[in-house]
């Protein structure tokens, strides 16, 4: 198939060429100089050093040279998109080019249709490389086209990923489209919130337990790590993950074995491992709360997911995407919101983030009673800042403990345990542990 031609506003774009081979550092010149790029060659970083780097369009480096790596150039040329060559591990190794900050990888031996096309992708906008969108997830602004791009580049490697982001940001999502784009997308991913397991039984639950191990084990069960052997596991809110089962998880990840609480026999296992997390881990591991070796064991490829109120650019497919979700879902015909409405929703903060915009445009769909959602059916009018949480207006008269049981008493058959944390300014856990503690189990049938 014959190359398309280049653009005019492409001719004369400078390249800089590293590749210790001879061979194929001089078919690249002959061919990107017919295309109409200028270009400069090195053999090595060192070399490339007697450049002004800040005058390329494009640096593109092999990943192993004499000397330095590569991946070094992209420090030394900030702001100057850089392309990785790679033959060595290809998938493993773009990935860590990727996290060095490399803008894209071409393996080789690749097709120069192939080559030039990424070229023509980068150096027309850098910042604007086209990024196929992840499926169930919706983001046109910068951070989310990067995270994009990420998730599709660390997806078919078995690297063990780091998701990061506020509460109701899609860190789930992220998982499942991890999970849906690698070599283990035929089996199923095995997910646990570590924040939802009582750290008595959250051991069990991950490694499984022998027959009398403890009490109440009244039979041989597998853990979740077994059930995701040769899949994924995702362990979401892993900075709950209590200390005793993150020493247990650690040797998983180094030794590839699990054992049963009870057992003395290892099984080995294939697991690739996706932890996510809205909590600061490396402060939690300074502080002695976290292992710090597990925290550099799982943080190989982190991927962060910005919050809703840096997300303006989305703002308004997300919320056309949500309403149209909620008229189907509740059978009523197709609303739109008024344009107060719509500037409600882009000056709001949504400190709930997308979880948040979600449910409220649900409750509005509920309640609106014609074919316009006014601003007050979103229930969003204070701001955020002001707002206190519960623990903030208990009266004086009332204990603090008084005061916790008549707010669950009166409030668990309305709301979930995440809303009442949420209103009372403390974690999942904390209020599992209140609830213990002042003896007032929440009866299944009442959980939602």
């Amino acid at each position: 198939m014959p190359l398309q031609p280049l653009p005019a506003s492409f001719m004369g774009k400078k390249i800089l060429i590293i590749e210790d081979e001879v061979v194929i550092r001089s078919s690249l010149r002959k061919f990107l100089s017919k295309e109409g790029f200028v270009i400069s060659e090195a053999a090595s970083i060192s070399e490339a050093e007697s450049f002004d780097l800040q005058k390329f369009a494009l640096i593109i480096t092999d990943l192993r040279l004499p000397g330095p790596e590569g991946t070094n150039i992209i420090q030394m040329a900030p702001g100057i998109p850089v392309l990785i060559m790679t033959s060595y591990a290809s998938v493993n190794s773009a990935v860590e080019a990727m996290k060095l900050g490399a803008v894209d990888y071409i393996a080789k031996p690749f097709e120069y249709e192939n080559l030039l096309r990424t070229i023509k992708a980068i150096v027309d906008d850098p910042s604007k490389t086209s990024v196929k969108p992840v499926q169930g997830m919706i983001g046109e602004c910068e951070a989310m086209q990067l995270l994009f791009n990420r998730i599709y580049k660390v997806a078919p490697t078995d690297t063990n990923v780091l998701v990061l982001g506020e509460s109701g940001t899609g860190k789930e999502l992220v998982a499942k489209a991890i999970h849906n784009n690698s070599k283990q997308s035929k089996r199923k991913m095995i997910s646990l919130n570590c924040a939802a397991i009582p750290d008595s039984l959250i051991e069990s639950e991950l490694f499984g337990h022998e027959k009398g191990a403890f009490t109440g084990a009244s039979s041989q069960r597998m853990g979740l790590i077994e059930a995701a052997d040769n899949s994924t596991l995702f362990l979401d809110e892993i900075g709950e993950l209590p200390i005793e089962a993150q020493a247990r998880l650690l040797r998983v990840i180094q030794e590839g074995e699990v054992r049963r609480v009870g057992s003395v026999e290892t099984t080995k296992v294939n697991v690739r491992l996706i932890a996510a997390t809205h909590r600061d881990l490396k402060a939690l591991s300074k502080s002695g709360e976290f292992r710090e070796d597990l925290y550099y064991r799982l943080n190989v490829v982190k991927l962060t997911l910005p919050p809703l109120r840096e997300r303006q650019k989305d703002l308004k497919d997300l919320s056309q995407h949500f309403l149209r979700l909620a008229c189907l879902k509740l059978e009523k015909p197709f609303l739109t919101f008024t344009k107060d409405t719509e500037k409600l929703i882009m000056e709001y903060r949504w400190p709930g983030n997308i979880r948040e915009l979600e449910n409220a445009i649900e409750r509005a769909v509920i309640l609106c009673e014609g074919t316009l959602i006014p601003p007050d059916l979103l229930a969003i009018e204070l701001d955020p800042s002001d707002e206190k949480t519960e623990f903030d207006l208990i009266p004086e008269d009332l204990s603090l403990e008084d005061y916790f049981q008549k707010f669950v008493i009166e409030n668990q058959d309305q709301m979930t345990e995440t809303e009442m944390a949420q209103k009372l300014g403390i974690s999942r856990k904390s209020l599992w542990q209140k609830r213990q503690k002042l003896h007032l189990p929440r009866e299944r049938s009442k959980r939602r």
